[in-house]
């Protein structure tokens, strides 16, 4: 064999090549990322993602191999949400202030997004089990496939909604909030951690820290609230359509 190909098949075999790989991929989408000076449309998660799946088709990799190397950065995912509660308690009274109006906009803004994101695909056509996997596309993604499943969606489905509305949103949301002349960061904060869970808590900490915090505060808010409305809601939707 070719000698690159020996050193391929080699590193290929040991797990630790795909950590690497997915780092190295989200630091160069990160530099782009800053040197575009924080611009929300240079995502460096889709970029990253865009860099991997080429690696990954490029060397008829399957999914399940990568995911055994790289499953070290899926288990930190625990300890960084657990960890958004401490700049949380730095806002402690202006969120003590405003939690009547901030759960209020959290079952409105579960409701809608998930009853709005199930009433355009079914207008374009989808079938009922795509309407129940899009349905929770708006949770972080363990919350939003177990969801899924239980109300008869597709899990794989909904994780890819789940990215893709992140992505979006996150990208988004400031253009969104500056023409609907929305300034307070502690609203805009939470306007993107309830649409776009996880990335748009890491576009809000890119702001500032009150914004990071109130995001951290609804996407985790989101996904409790989720979980106890969105099965009884979208099979009450999915029935009367």
């Amino acid at each position: 064999m070719h000698p690159v190909a020996d050193t391929w098949v080699y590193l290929s075999a040991s797990p630790l090549l795909w950590l690497a790989l997915t780092l190295v991929a989200y630091l160069l989408a990160f530099t782009l990322y800053r040197r575009s000076g924080f611009n929300p449309l240079v995502n460096p998660v889709a970029i990253a993602i865009v860099l991997l799946v080429a690696v990954l088709l490029a060397t008829h990799t399957s999914y399940q191999t990568y995911f055994d190397g790289a499953q070290f950065v899926h288990f930190l995912l625990g300890p960084a949400t657990v960890a958004l509660a401490v700049p949380l308690i730095e806002q402690w009274e202006k969120l003590r202030a405003n939690w009547f109006a901030l759960s209020v906009a959290l079952v409105v803004g579960v409701l809608v997004a998930s009853g709005s994101a199930v009433l355009i695909a079914h207008a374009l056509g989808a079938s009922p089990r795509t309407l129940a996997s899009l349905a929770p596309k708006s949770v972080t993604t363990p919350v939003a496939m177990g969801i899924s499943e239980k109300i008869g969606g597709l899990a794989s489905l909904t994780a890819v909604a789940v990215v893709i509305t992140g992505i979006v949103g996150s990208a988004l949301a400031r253009y969104v909030l500056n023409a609907m002349r929305i300034p307070d960061h502690a609203i805009r904060g939470f306007a993107l951690g309830l649409a776009a869970h996880g990335q748009g808590v890491a576009r809000a900490f890119v702001v500032s820290e009150e914004m990071g915090a109130f995001a951290g505060l609804a996407m985790g808010l989101t996904a409790l609230a989720s979980a106890l409305l969105l099965p009884w809601f979208a099979r009450w939707l999915l029935a009367l359509l």
